[in-house]
């Protein structure tokens, strides 16, 4: 579940110099005015046309019933699209930075036949997102952290890539510092930037208690006859209804506030599997 928040109010961070970047993101955010323009700015300076934060609740690779914050220089429609879509299972600025600190350099060329990614990469597309660099990284107490820079641009010459290189540096201090700065703090107030909503549906109850028997997504897809993925939307509902942070929280707060009772011998017999 994706959860769009705006940054908080810059702490003091003892032993940081502030740079020109940051100086002008402090500056802004002290006078009360939107992070947007300035963070627009500082990007366009460093050879790209967007900037991307995210934070996923959960340290391992990101689920779509696991939280994720994030904040963009982009519309919040283009984040609400992206997490209705849960492009996050498939964006390669996510998929391929999960094991690694290097920054990564990514084309959208790259996946011209990739065919998880398609809808992903041309939804991105149409907003400017065709190319750019994601850094990934952690910190003691929060999750995974991805911070992207893009650019509508599909392919990159060799001229561009050493113009990138250039700049890495910078990239990198930016997007820890933004995070440091602005960011951690208000993940760190969860309870009050995640949106509470209604009771659980039949549905999602119903997916919640074969999920407390020991079913999986694509268990639970046989048995309630959908598709795998639309099991992890429901269960994506359920994670953000119930303010906890994954499938296994959700299932532990449940039992405990008896909205589900698993019992093993009241599950069923599975179907058969389907022919292919």
């Amino acid at each position: 579940m994706l959860t769009v928040i705006d940054p908080g109010k810059p702490v003091v961070i003892h032993g940081y110099v502030l740079n020109d970047h940051m100086r002008r993101l402090s500056a802004a955010a002290a006078k009360h005015e939107p992070l947007k323009p300035v963070m627009a700015a500082i990007v366009r300076e460093l050879g790209f046309e967007s900037f991307m934060y995210g934070m996923s609740a959960d340290p391992n690779p990101a689920r779509r019933e696991t939280h994720a914050f994030a904040w963009s220089t982009l519309p919040d429609d283009w984040l609400h699209h992206y997490g209705e879509r849960g492009y996050v299972e498939v964006d390669p600025r996510v998929t391929r930075t999960y094991h690694r600190t290097v920054p990564y350099v990514w084309e959208a060329s790259e996946f011209a036949h990739d065919a998880l990614a398609r809808d992903f990469l041309r939804d991105a597309a149409a907003v400017g997102i065709a190319s750019g660099v994601a850094i990934s990284f952690r910190d003691p107490d929060h999750g995974r952290i991805v911070v992207a820079l893009d650019s509508p641009l599909a392919t990159l010459d060799e001229a561009r890539k050493e113009q990138i290189g250039a700049r890495l540096g910078d990239i990198v201090l930016l997007a820890m510092a933004f995070h440091d700065f602005f960011m951690a703090q208000v993940v760190d107030r969860k309870p009050s930037v995640m949106v509470r909503v209604g009771p659980l549906s039949p549905r999602e109850s119903q997916c919640l208690e074969l999920a407390a028997n020991g079913m999986t997504s694509e268990d639970i897809a046989v048995k309630l006859g959908i598709k795998a993925r639309t099991a992890n939307f429901h269960f994506g509902k359920i994670v953000s209804k119930l303010g906890v942070l994954n499938r296994k929280e959700a299932i532990a707060l449940g039992m405990a506030r008896g909205l589900i009772r698993p019992n093993p011998l009241t599950m069923g017999r599975l179907p058969p599997p389907r022919l292919k």
